[in-house]
C-alpha cells in the first residue's frame, strides 16, 4: 500500500491570524519564529512552493531586545544608487527611530527570496506600540519563549 503525499493548494489552505508581543524578546528569535509562522513550516501540509502560512501581527516592536553589543556594532545599510549614496545606521538608531523597519528587515532575511517571499512578507504587520487595526480578524495570541 502506497502512501500519498499531500500537496497544499491555495484553495484548500486555511489561514489564521496571530498576534505576537515583541516586548523583552530577542530580535533574532522573534524573527525566526514569526518567519516560521508566515511560511507555514509548522503545519503538516507545508509545501515549499506554496504560500501556506498564517498572518502575523507584531506589536511593541520598539521594546524588542538586542543582545550583546549589537546596538553599537550592527549596522543597517541602504544604497541609493548614486555615487556616495550609501547610508549607514546603527542598530541602536534603528531601534529608537525605525523599530518597525528593523523587525521587518529581520523577518525578511528569514523568508525565501523571490516571488513567493514577497507574497509571504505581505502577511506581516508590525506596529511600534500596543495599538493595531486588526481587531476585526480576531487574532489569537501567540506566546513565544
Amino acid at each position: 500500500m502506497q502512501r500519498q503525499t499531500t500537496i497544499a493548494k491555495n484553495e484548500t489552505i486555511v489561514r489564521k491570524w496571530y498576534i505576537v508581543d515583541a516586548s523583552e524578546l530577542p530580535l533574532g528569535r522573534l524573527a525566526s519564529k514569526v518567519a516560521t509562522k508566515l511560511m507555514g513550516k509548522d503545519k503538516p501540509i507545508y509545501t515549499p512552493n506554496v504560500d501556506c502560512g498564517d498572518y502575523v501581527i507584531v506589536i511593541n516592536a520598539s521594546k524588542v531586545v538586542l543582545t550583546g553589543d549589537a546596538e553599537h556594532k550592527k549596522n543597517y545599510y541602504n544604497v541609493s544608487g548614486y555615487n556616495g549614496g550609501l547610508r549607514t545606521r546603527s542598530a541602536g538608531t534603528m531601534k529608537r527611530e525605525f523599530p518597525c523597519e528593523m523587525v521587518e528587515r529581520a523577518v525578511w532575511g528569514m523568508v525565501p527570496k523571490g516571488r513567493l517571499g514577497r507574497q509571504i512578507i505581505k502577511k506581516l504587520f508590525v506596529y511600534e506600540g500596543e495599538d493595531h487595526k486588526h481587531e476585526a480578524q480576531k487574532p489569537e495570541v501567540l506566546k513565544l519563549k
